[in-house]
């Protein structure tokens, strides 16, 4: 008999009910999140019969245990978006909203579709970059957050110091910003005080930062109200984004030395506009199983690259972009193609191309985002390096 079993996956805890192939409720229960339960469960519907197909709505975090157990114990599992799952529970009976009845409803639909995907475990290094890379986003953000901040309480006191310097780009800036931020402050230390001490804590182009810090210095005599309190804040902030940017590097590093040892990160790396962190982000969206894709257009419209059809009656040939596709799996195509601008000059002639047919910057970078796809899913169905044939354009060899 076969048996599909719906997991409404949780932090601590999932609820699992079994159905039958007439729909038939045989279990509903709620167990830990622990290995011995999980185990205990997948022994107790494996007894209700001997084809059993499992599905759940998460594919990580709080369900990790549970599909790497699933995997171990040789079961097939099947991935259902929350979303999913969401709009379902609308066609059947009832208002309510408990987890019982959304492990009902993932296993219904688990019984009755055959679009679902087989929902594959990622291997070791595909899975150390997702959470490197996830934890780098996260790292970046805070950086962004930080500048913003120290801009906005700089520009408070001291407004002609923070329109002299990017303090995203510029270590030495933030570094002067750590001790001297005032302006007072910074006329009593000179120039050439100012351009030692920055010298002698490892900044680069010392003189010209002093310079610049001083003529804006000269710009403001007036001290402004809660000036003492705002420096302050500031240093701190200078020095905060100080320490997350050699976090940073320190992240991307390790990237890079694990990136380096899984099998496709020298394939697509070869792509113009890939380098070590693009190339992790790919693999850790993708889970480094391009098999789940089953071909180049799919790859393309789970990165939202591939337009749907809004069509009705006489209306046709009206394409939209997807509501549901992976943001992050997007932003690394965008980037990639972005930067295969410097470097590809076949690149750069389909984006040239697509520029003189009246498309919009955005319009042709994701023209040529979504046929770099097809090049790089050849690439690595091949397992071959991106080597474009003499002056024969690769993007139109893949189309």
């Amino acid at each position: 008999m076969h048996i599909w079993a719906g997991v409404d996956a949780g932090k601590t805890g999932h609820h699992c009910v079994a159905i039958d192939t007439d729909g038939t409720r045989l279990l509903s229960r709620k167990v830990s999140n622990d290995e011995v339960d999980l185990t205990a469960l997948i022994a107790e519907v494996n007894a209700l019969g001997t084809d059993v197909t499992w599905a759940t709505d998460l594919n990580r975090g709080g369900a990790s245990l549970m599909i790497a157990l699933l995997h171990a114990h040789g079961q097939r599992l099947m991935y259902i978006p929350g979303r999913t799952v969401h709009h379902a529970s609308r066609i059947y009976r009832g208002d309510g909203k408990t987890d019982a009845k959304d492990a009902a409803v993932i296993a219904d639909q688990a019984r009755m579709r055959h679009d679902l995907q087989p929902l594959r475990i990622s291997d070791e290094a595909s899975a150390d970059l997702r959470i490197l890379t996830s934890r780098r986003a996260d790292k970046a953000e805070d950086r962004t957050r930080a500048i913003n901040r120290l801009r906005a309480t700089l520009l408070e006191y001291f407004p002609a110091l923070e329109a002299a310097f990017d303090y995203s780009r510029s270590k030495a800036a933030l570094t002067l910003l750590t001790r001297h931020n005032t302006p007072d402050g910074i006329r009593r230390c000179g120039q050439t005080r100012l351009q030692s001490w920055l010298k002698n804590q490892g900044a680069r182009s010392s003189a010209a930062v002093a310079e610049a810090a001083v003529a804006a210095a000269r710009k403001q005599q007036t001290i402004v109200p809660g000036q003492r309190s705002a420096s302050l804040v500031v240093a701190g902030l200078a020095a905060e984004v100080l320490r997350v940017q050699s976090e940073l590097a320190e992240l991307d590093a390790l990237i890079a030395e694990r990136g380096a040892e899984h099998p496709h990160t020298g394939v697509i790396t070869s792509m113009p506009g890939f380098g070590p962190l693009l190339a992790a982000e790919f693999l850790a969206a993708t889970g480094g199983d391009m098999v789940v894709f089953e071909g180049p257009d799919r790859l393309a419209a789970v990165a939202g690259l591939a337009p749907v059809p809004r069509d009705s009656g006489k209306i046709t040939g009206n394409h939209r972009r997807p509501q549901r596709y992976d943001r992050r799996l997007l932003r690394v195509f965008y980037l990639a193609a972005l930067s295969s601008l410097k470097s590809s000059p076949e690149s750069r002639a389909y984006f040239d191309r697509k520029r003189a047919e009246g498309k919009s910057h955005i319009q042709a970078i994701l023209c040529l985002a979504r046929r770099r796809v097809n090049v790089l899913w050849a690439m690595l169905r091949d397992r071959t390096h991106y080597a474009p044939p003499g002056r024969t354009t690769a993007l139109t060899a893949a189309a």
